[in-house]
């Protein structure tokens, strides 16, 4: 009997598993959950999904928190980009599905979870193309607001597109880092600006060495990846990246990177985990941040204790509520 059994090229552990033929497993996904527009029990959050452009193709999950019909002042809104190292999770999934309720309930916040397309079937640059045509059309509803005209999409016409926020985890923090970026070069239809990014365990890695950085991490056995995956996963999601794991999008502190001083938004919010063997990274983007001219208000929140992510994979852990209280709060 002949054997089934593919040959394996490759794999990312716990994440992906490639074969020989071309094919390859997803291993780490959380299941895909519908959305809901009757309001979520816990939350009382209602969500959609809507397809932002049919070309590329690019859609999205809307969140809408329960509206006080006494009081319906115009709403902050978040632009939310998944993590999952650009090659696994989903804006549908149910962890970030949970996690987007608790956030955009304890917020008052109109969200838009970006589903962005993923490697290894759609390298980067890609992905940052999607999520730059996602806030693009997310701004040029201001377009309607401000005429008196309804929004193209109904749920944005609760928005405040003077309180536009973006905001991720992990590798979806990256992509919030070079949005802002790019915020600051190309402006955003209706003249909508960015008015603050948060950057949840942010995904930034590099050849070079960084003090206080990677090597004082616990061992590997006791973090989600070890240090050798972030250089190996990049390679793997953007092999053609000029300059390699040194270019400017997952090394934006190397020496050449454009200055910091050009994130196009005025408040920056950047949160750790003490566990995570990128925390180092995230010090010091924030340190060059605030050493760069960059005229805007920055803030660095690290929790002890946890790993990368933990307040998407452990919603309902304490230091889970914390975190998703503290960034609702800079929402607000």
């Amino acid at each position: 009997m002949a054997s089934i059994t593919k040959e394996i090229e490759m794999e990312i552990l716990p994440f992906i598993r490639i074969y020989k033929d071309g094919s390859f497993d997803r291993l780490a996904n959380s299941p895909i959950v519908p959305p809901s527009l009757d309001p979520d029990l816990e939350t009382g959050v209602s969500s959609k999904d809507i397809v932002i452009s049919q070309d590329l193709p690019i859609s999205a999950r809307l969140y809408l928190p329960k509206l006080d019909q006494t009081h319906l002042q115009k709403l902050p809104i978040l632009v939310y980009f998944h993590g999952g190292g650009f090659f696994f999770e989903s804006a549908f999934s149910h962890d970030h599905h949970r996690y987007l309720n608790s956030l955009v309930a304890q917020a008052q916040a109109v969200a838009v979870s970006v589903e962005y397309r993923l490697a290894p079937e759609h390298l980067l640059p890609i992905a940052y193309e999607d999520c730059w045509a996602a806030l693009q059309w997310v701004a040029s509803n201001s377009i309607n607001s401000t005429t008196g005209s309804d929004c193209q999409e109904p749920w944005l016409n609760h928005a405040d597109f003077k309180r536009l926020f973006i905001g991720g985890d992990s590798a979806g923090a990256n992509i919030v880092h070079n949005m802002a970026m790019r915020a600051g070069v190309e402006s955003l239809p209706g003249e909508v600006k960015i008015l603050g990014a948060f950057l949840t365990h942010p995904y930034f890695w590099g050849s070079d060495a960084i003090s206080g950085s990677e090597m004082d991490q616990p061992s590997a056995s006791h973090t989600i990846m070890n240090k050798a995956v972030p250089n190996f996963v990049w390679n793997f999601v953007y092999p053609s990246a000029p300059g390699g794991i040194d270019n400017a999008m997952i090394n934006p502190t190397f020496p050449g990177s454009p200055s910091l001083a050009g994130l196009g938004c005025s408040r920056l919010l950047v949160t750790l985990a003490e566990m995570d063997v990128m925390r180092g990274r995230g010090v010091a983007y924030y340190d060059a941040v605030r050493k760069s001219s960059w005229e805007g208000e920055a803030e660095l929140v690290q929790v002890n204790g946890e790993d990368h992510a933990f307040h998407i994979l452990h919603v309902y852990n304490q230091s889970a509520k914390d975190l998703i209280k503290r960034l609702a709060s800079f929402l607000k």
